[in-house]
């Protein structure tokens, strides 16, 4: 499925299908079982062509296991979930256990700082929207490669400011409202999975912001964030490129002055 969209805003990266499915796709790349890895890496992969992989065992840590949908997976997280997000657990890093978790995550032993306590950290990780899929595998793959019988939970579009702006536009074209884009604190891989996930459910469901996490920052083009809009939404907005802003003076002087 080609996107109008993407070649209306001219996308560096191709679009995301994000989906459900009990088939593991043929040739997709996947994390190992009790490996670590981030999920925005593959969502870049998925992004230049691959398409991707994810079960309840390579989902590649806590954070990415929560946010790709395969439930609660903080419970157990090694020193403490809100300890990582706030002010750390040197004591936990010092036991025999701590010493190997550290390695692999050593912002445990003084936190991130996202949060200004472990209790804090708690609240936000109980308010997240939390789902266990009803399938066996996520997946991530460039949406013009999905098939006529597959259905994308969520789309995401990786932007520049620039196409962000378009796509916040687009979102409200038909709408007549003012809230029709969130840009909800989480994670990268809540931003792009269980967040926007729960927004499909809404009867008037909104896009969604994200990748605005520090930690993963690194992992993209310093002038990208993600949008991802549910799949309905992603539907209404291709109908509605013709005829739009999108093929008028401003946005056109827009495209002019990235080309140069």
């Amino acid at each position: 499925m080609k996107s109008k969209i993407a070649e209306a805003v001219q996308l560096k990266y191709l679009p995301v299908a994000v989906v459900f499915s009990n088939e593991r796709p043929d040739g997709a790349i996947q994390f190992q079982e009790g490996k670590y890895g981030c999920v925005v890496a593959m969502l870049n992969a998925a992004a230049k062509g691959k398409t991707v992989v994810f079960d309840r065992k390579t989902f590649g840590c806590p954070g990415g296991g929560a946010g790709l949908g395969f439930g609660n997976t903080y419970k157990n997280f090694p020193g403490g979930i809100g300890n990582f997000l706030s002010t750390g657990n040197p004591e936990f890093c010092k036991t025999e256990i701590g010493q190997k978790v550290v390695k692999q995550l050593p912002a445990l032993e003084h936190g991130e700082g996202y949060q200004k306590s472990p209790e804090v950290a708690e609240q936000f990780i109980n308010s997240l929207p939390m789902i266990d899929v009803p399938t066996e595998y996520v997946i991530f793959k460039p949406l013009e490669q999905c098939s006529e019988n597959e259905t994308p939970k969520v789309v995401v579009f990786l932007a520049n400011p620039d196409q962000i702006s378009a796509l916040t536009v687009l979102v409200s074209y038909t709408r007549g409202s003012y809230d029709n884009v969130i840009a909800p604190y989480g994670a990268g891989c809540h931003q792009i999975g269980i967040i926007p996930y729960k927004e499909s459910e809404s009867e008037n469901p909104r896009a969604v912001i994200g990748l605005t996490d520090p930690t993963i920052r690194t992992k993209l083009d310093k002038d990208l964030l993600s949008f991802t809009v549910p799949y309905r939404m992603f539907i209404e907005m291709e109908s509605n490129v013709a005829g739009s802003f999108l093929e008028k003076h401003d946005w056109l002087k827009i495209l002019e002055r990235k080309a140069n």
